[in-house]
């Protein structure tokens, strides 16, 4: 009898845990898009994919702790572990090499996913300094769209105390969509606030 009662309450924790975007995507949003876009199948309407944060450390080649801290930062957004990403060709003004680990990176799907975009909309693009929205022009021609974040002390998970350097990041917001307006509706459902020309 108590087994049953622990499936119970741990059944109901998976509930609680289940995003609120993805249930309105799956509920509400889904429905909507097949008919705006005139789709035959709800199969064929666009969804979000993956989320990719990228953090640039071009000062790691003269100070290693700051990469540290950036997987330590960028992991604590995204809320899983961030790998390093290394220089793709030598660049000498920079005094950048080829293989030199210059950034980290993360790529959050399901869930995590969802939380992330919802934090991002709803706690994170407010809070930014001078905010009228985000530029409607991001898209990348397939869907897309990737923004810049100038200051990464806008997300309540950094300690602003116990950083050294305030940081930038771009986040890119791939979807199933085949073009730009339908990756525009997909995202305006979600309530992204692009600002308005």
């Amino acid at each position: 009898m108590p087994t049953k009662k622990k499936a119970s309450s741990t059944k109901e924790k998976m509930v609680d845990m289940y995003p609120h975007y993805k249930k309105q995507f799956n509920e509400v949003f889904r429905k909507e898009l097949k008919d705006e876009l005139r789709y035959d199948s709800i199969m064929q309407v666009p969804r979000m994919e993956k989320i990719s944060l990228n953090m640039g450390v071009g000062d790691a080649t003269q100070n290693k702790n700051y990469l540290t801290q950036a997987l330590e930062q960028l992991g604590a957004i995204a809320g899983q572990k961030a790998v390093k990403t290394k220089a793709r060709k030598s660049e000498s003004v920079f005094k950048i090499r080829a293989g030199m680990e210059i950034g980290v990176r993360v790529t959050l799907r399901g869930n995590r996913m969802y939380d992330f975009l919802y934090r991002l909309i709803n706690i994170v693009l407010p809070r930014t300094k001078d905010f009228r929205g985000v530029n409607p022009n991001g898209f990348d021609g397939h869907g897309n769209y990737s923004l810049g974040i100038r200051e990464h002390i806008v997300f309540p998970e950094i300690d602003y105390d116990k950083i050294d350097r305030i940081v930038g990041l771009t986040a890119t917001l791939v979807t199933t969509a085949s073009n730009d307006e339908e990756g525009r509706a997909l995202l305006e459902k979600f309530s992204f606030p692009f600002r308005k020309t």
